[in-house]
């Protein structure tokens, strides 16, 4: 993929909730946030629940029929996950691709998400790694990131686009520049996918991650697995993002990364963070280690 498409004014988004619920009362504050940035909601019905199990925010039927309505319904031009939390990897094994390849649109969440992303990639399929309504944007603080997220939305994403969010050096940034396809998230969650047929592709790719709450040694695990399945032999290159509420994995993340010798740019603003810089996951990328920057390649001519 080369590009993302700019959603049109007043563009509806189908907002679902594909692992956990919101909490009481974040749900219905949500069109009001789209509606003032520009953009009309569609509420799936499994963002108010039931679940049996507590940490999802609806049954997995429920779940995955909101996925799919969302994807075909024609009014419908990207589709916002509500929150990440737990759930979507319970929905992998059933999603119908073809309708996924016959109607494609823009997937936008983090987190769980993920493993959302990840299906996607399979398919050859972006989205966007960013921040979503009831876990970032409804804030105070996330205004800024709404603000980040929605003007993206309008924009999309095109060559010659250069995205280089305000970043400070980072001692684990080596090497000179990469280009590849973006792939990656939460690193827990790609480590949960290993072993099955939605682990992205990393051949040559641009490996993202990021994560909250693990301790260096559970960090340390998740870097194995990949390592061990190839993962991190077969990337160009690697983005570093969020580590956050955790003592800070900078010496196991040096451990495993640096002696591979491949371009390494470190402490960019994305995940469990603020600000959440959306990140376009599937498109072929440039990044510029020094210039501590991504761009997508101008089109041939």
């Amino acid at each position: 993929m080369t590009r993302i498409a700019a959603l049109r004014p007043g563009a509806t988004l189908g907002l679902i909730a594909p692992a956990g619920p919101p909490k009481p009362g974040q749900l219905e504050q949500v069109p009001a946030l789209l509606e003032a940035h520009g953009f009309k909601a569609r509420v799936f019905p499994g963002c108010a629940g039931p679940s049996r199990l507590g940490f999802l925010a609806a049954d997995d039927a429920q779940r995955l029929a909101d996925l799919h309505a969302a994807f075909a319904d024609p009014e419908v031009e990207a589709v916002l996950c509500l929150r990440g939390g737990y759930g979507c990897a319970r929905l992998l094994d059933r999603i119908d691709t073809e309708l996924l390849r016959r109607h494609p649109k823009l997937l936008i969440g983090y987190s769980d998400i993920t493993s959302l992303h990840g299906l996607l990639d399979t398919l050859g399929l972006p989205g966007l790694h960013a921040p979503m309504p009831t876990s970032d944007l409804l804030a105070p603080e996330g205004a800024a990131d709404a603000r980040t997220l929605f003007e993206r939305l309008r924009r999309g994403y095109a060559a010659g686009d250069v995205i280089a969010p305000a970043m400070a050096p980072h001692t684990l940034s080596q090497g000179e520049r990469a280009e590849g396809r973006l792939i990656g998230g939460n690193l827990a969650v790609l480590a949960a996918l290993v072993g099955t047929r939605w682990l992205p592709d990393a051949r040559g790719a641009i490996l993202f991650m990021e994560d909250i709450g693990e301790d260096p040694y559970r960090v340390d695990r998740m870097l194995a697995q990949l390592r061990l399945v190839g993962v991190l032999d077969q990337a160009a290159g690697f983005l570093v993002g969020s580590f956050s509420e955790a003592e800070a994995p900078d010496e196991v993340l040096a451990d495993y990364l640096r002696p591979l010798g491949k371009p390494i740019l470190a402490g960019w603003p994305s995940g469990h963070c603020r600000p959440n810089e959306p990140l376009p996951l599937g498109l072929r990328l440039v990044m510029d280690v020094a210039q501590r920057r991504l761009a997508l390649p101008m089109a041939p001519r």
